[in-house]
């Protein structure tokens, strides 16, 4: 029964792509009593199908079965092709390791086409403590919500002072962003998933 019952949760999870709360999990699986819920989300957790964050609320950890992972092929010169199954990879749990940190932003327009982000893309991005100079972020600056590489200046410049960060887009047609009155770091760009 409860692989029955987590073939459920599921195809919740699939349909409305957010996890069912416990109401939602006695209708699912007929249990009549949140303490028979409370024990069915704790074999889950054991399990490492969803985890709980430091609110109570659930979230995937690894729903699926996760797809093959064949083997290499050549992006250079061909050589002969070879298939072994290397590993199972989960792309939920590849792609966003920390779930309760990360978000997906589809991407308008072309100021990162030179970094391989084209407009259409899906961005995973990640809140974290700390940034570099060098990564891709999301920033806030002077008002409005960009993505670009995170710069720092090492000269003086007219208005930029020697240290200060500053907003550098991959696509000569656009200039460095620097920021006249507020700048925030929103997240840092850790993924891009195009489909063809």
């Amino acid at each position: 029964m409860y692989e029955e019952y987590k073939k459920k949760l599921v195809a919740f999870y699939e349909t409305h792509r957010r996890m069912p709360g416990y109401k939602e999990i006695m209708a699912l699986t007929g249990f009549r009593s949140k303490n028979a819920v409370f024990k069915f989300i704790g074999k889950l957790i054991e399990d490492g199908v969803v985890r709980k964050d430091e609110r109570g609320r659930l979230s995937p950890a690894s729903l699926g079965a996760g797809i093959r992972l064949l083997g290499l092929v050549e992006a250079g010169f061909p050589s002969a092709a070879e298939e072994e199954l290397l590993d199972v990879i989960d792309f939920d749990e590849y792609l966003t390791p920390n779930k309760e940190s990360s978000y997906i932003l589809k991407v308008k327009g072309d100021s990162m086409i030179d970094a391989g982000i084209q407009p259409g893309d899906m961005v995973v991005v990640e809140r974290k403590p700390s940034y570099k100079a060098g990564q891709i972020v999301i920033a806030c600056i002077d008002g409005e919500y960009t993505m670009k590489y995170l710069r720092r200046s090492t000269r003086l410049t007219a208005g930029q002072r020697e240290g200060e960060y500053y907003l550098e887009p991959a696509n000569k047609k656009y200039k460095p962003l620097h920021p006249r009155e507020s700048f925030c770091i929103e997240a840092v760009v850790t993924a891009v998933v195009r489909k063809y």
